[in-house]
């Protein structure tokens, strides 16, 4: 069990605490002790954190000793290609003014969530933090990748400058309850769960993929990402960014099995090999976060699919 010192009595602002990953970080720092009445969920019908007056009412509103930034523009591929600059814009933006600020305000200490879109195309696999300026990040979502980017920059010139306390953790692919289902946010996990459950209802023979299935992911079940997240704000004080991975590669290929034994579909699974599959290998190097702040992922992939596909059936599904 962890046990909570220097977070314990904190005024804690969590952006985007009512979506996917954030819930579940408001959620474990209840569990962990934190009082309901010292954190803050900021709703974007009253505060607009593209807006630096509208980030000035809320620190005003609930003065904060921690900020922990988990909001932001998101989306899949098909996303981030139609919306290139709104995903740029709206996450510069989000953070770079937070941070400001959050400086202004004497926040103890910032927690920026980033993307392992911020890494090069090209980079050598596992992604190791070292190689994370080595270059140009894939054009699908570079602009994205680009603009959290920007938000390690900014937390190592403020350290620099104003002795900020700003960390920086690059999350991998989450998934669990609460994810996003809808064809316009959702990533490759939550999609092919919708779909293998579209299919078993439809009766369908076949489940049809693009690819091959050899393209691989490393995949993180949400609680254990909360968890690594209130461990660093706990405890890590740098702003060399951290990974938090499963450090568990995944081919495509075993994860449509593993996800259309929990579905319960029967039918075939037909690979489309004349569609791309993106990147052919996305695994993280997860060795700086057990040894800074001792986190390790503690969720199978088996028991994490069951659990997400058990909340998605209890909330969309017709099974």
């Amino acid at each position: 069990m962890i046990e909570l010192n220097y977070l314990k009595d904190k005024n804690i602002i969590v952006t985007g605490g009512a979506g996917f990953l954030g819930s579940h970080i408001v959620k474990k720092l209840y569990e962990l002790g934190v009082k309901k009445d010292n954190i803050f969920v900021p709703r974007s019908k009253e505060f607009d954190l593209v807006e630096k007056d509208s980030i000035l009412n809320m620190f005003k509103k609930f003065q904060p000793d921690v900020v922990i930034h988990a909001a932001g523009e998101i989306g899949g591929i098909g996303a981030n290609v139609g919306n290139p600059a709104t995903f740029l814009y709206k996450n510069l933006m989000m953070g770079a003014q937070m941070i400001e600020v959050a400086r202004l305000h004497d926040v103890e200490k910032f927690v920026t969530i980033g993307t392992t879109c911020s890494y090069p195309r090209d980079a050598p696999q596992p992604l190791n933090e070292g190689t994370l300026w080595d270059g140009y990040p894939a054009d699908d979502t570079a602009p994205y990748g680009l603009a959290k980017k920007m938000l390690i920059a900014q937390s190592e010139a403020y350290r620099k400058q104003h002795n900020f306390n700003s960390i920086n953790l690059i999350p991998t692919n989450l998934y669990g309850p609460h994810d996003h289902f809808d064809v316009k946010k959702s990533h490759v996990l939550p999609a092919l769960i919708k779909r293998c459950v579209e299919m078993k209802e439809s009766g369908s023979p076949t489940f049809e993929i693009w690819g091959t299935g050899s393209a691989t992911r490393d995949f993180l079940y949400v609680e254990d990402a909360a968890e690594g997240i209130v461990l660093a704000a706990e405890r890590y004080n740098k702003s060399n960014p951290v990974n938090l991975g499963s450090g568990v590669e995944t081919s495509i290929k075993q994860l449509v099995e593993r996800i259309c034994l929990h579905v319960g579909f029967k039918g075939s699974i037909v690979w489309d090999k004349t569609k791309p599959e993106g990147v052919l290998r996305r695994c993280l190097d997860t060795a700086l976060a057990q040894k800074e702040f001792g986190f390790k992922a503690k969720t199978s992939l088996d028991f994490g699919l069951k659990k997400t596909i058990d909340w998605y059936n209890s909330q969309y599904a017709n099974i």
